[in-house]
């Protein structure tokens, strides 16, 4: 898959392609560095005042980095610029392909497949692995509702498109579900219900037999109502059969040349409001609007969570945190912007971001009815 890469961009002494250090070729005196954005879908640079965005033809944003020291301004003159270059993959060890080829085996055994496929990197493999193995007898289907963000739709398409699998958007109907909507610690519990539930009544029309998750070994051994769901409706995980982990995972897309390689865990809209908060669709529309926010802004990583009294939690990385409390600028400009999506109070989480930092505030009991084994590794 053809990428872009800015034209005027000179390698510095001692710096490999993968590290930062990359001087601009075309801004006179230029002191700054910019970061190499990974291989991603068709980019170009867009310099937003505040980070370097990745843009696809169709103006998404599908990479994006922070801030960038503020001596780096000779971005600017990088616009515009591009050169096309072919994507690398890279090489798999001989455990990881002996890996790959169970999971291959696995799911050829399964003949006609069905993957719940969200877009993100588990999933994505998941998804290339069946075409692989099935060809036609392979189908990825996304659930559409107002839990997932737009630009995770829009990725979702074209990811299946690049693997070459058949995609269908269902929607799902979980915000009907008034055990989902009270959102007590077991709402994804309601949610994967809907989804397999949903994808179940549509197997015999499509012609599939199997329903298959992302769901990988580092999934288990720990507090995952969607992976009881799962079981309750004979749901296979062929990576975690196979013996992945999340290293696996992520080594296998970066050697098939999927973009998805290192993109950031994206959990549903939902899972950003804490336990006890309804669910709502104007609660998540405002979620989506804020970390759209953020995304420009050119964080990467990062998170706005919901609390009580509408309340808005933001996380960013914590090597961000000095920057973003230094720019009163930056932080103002955040602030009235959380505000005029109807946050009335903004705080900036002084640990930074983490995943499913919500999770502290379920209940134990909750945890415990709800938790998975801790696997036997391979």
């Amino acid at each position: 898959m053809p990428v872009f890469y800015p034209l005027a961009r000179e390698k510095s002494p001692g710096v490999s392609k993968g590290e930062t250090g990359h001087h601009c070729a075309t801004a006179a005196g230029c002191r700054g560095t910019v970061a190499w954005l990974p291989i991603r879908f068709i980019i170009a640079l867009d310099w937003t005042g505040a980070g370097v965005q990745a843009i696809n033809p169709e103006g998404v944003v599908i990479e994006s980095r922070a801030r960038l020291p503020y001596d780096a301004y000779c971005v600017e003159h990088l616009i515009g610029r591009t050169v096309m270059h072919e994507a690398q993959s890279e090489p798999a060890t001989p455990a990881l392909m002996a890996k790959s080829e169970r999971l291959l085996a696995i799911l050829r055994d399964m003949k006609r497949v069905a993957v719940a496929f969200s877009g993100g990197i588990d999933s994505t493999v998941v998804a290339k692995a069946a075409h692989e193995a099935l060809g036609d007898n392979a189908i990825a289907i996304t659930a559409d509702s107002p839990s997932v963000a737009r630009v995770e739709i829009a990725d979702a398409c074209r990811l299946a498109e690049q693997i070459g699998i058949e995609h269908r958007l269902i929607p799902t109907e979980e915000f009907n579900d008034s055990d989902y909507v009270r959102n007590d610690g077991a709402r994804c519990y309601f949610c994967k219900s809907e989804l397999y539930s949903t994808i179940e009544q549509l197997l015999p029309d499509l012609g599939m037999a199997v329903i298959c998750s992302g769901a990988n070994l580092d999934d288990q051994g720990d507090y995952r109502p969607g992976l009881t769901a799962a079981a309750e409706h004979q749901v296979r995980h062929p990576l975690q059969e196979a013996g992945f982990t999340k290293a696996d995972v992520r080594a296998l897309a970066l050697h098939w040349g999927l973009p998805t390689w290192d993109k950031p865990a994206s959990p549903c809209l939902s899972s950003r409001l804490a336990p006890g908060v309804e669910v709502t669709r104007e609660r998540t529309a405002r979620v989506e609007a804020a970390e759209a926010y953020l995304r420009s802004l050119g964080y990467r990583e990062f998170r706005v969570r919901l609390h009580e009294g509408e309340l808005a939690r933001v996380e960013v990385p914590p090597g961000e945190l000095p920057r973003l409390l230094a720019d009163s600028t930056r932080r103002e400009d955040l602030v009235r912007r959380l505000k005029e999506l109807g946050f009335k109070f903004v705080t900036l989480d002084m640990e930074g971001f983490r995943s499913g930092s919500l999770n502290e505030l379920v209940s134990l009991e909750q945890k415990r009815l709800f938790a998975t084994p801790t696997p036997a590794r391979p």
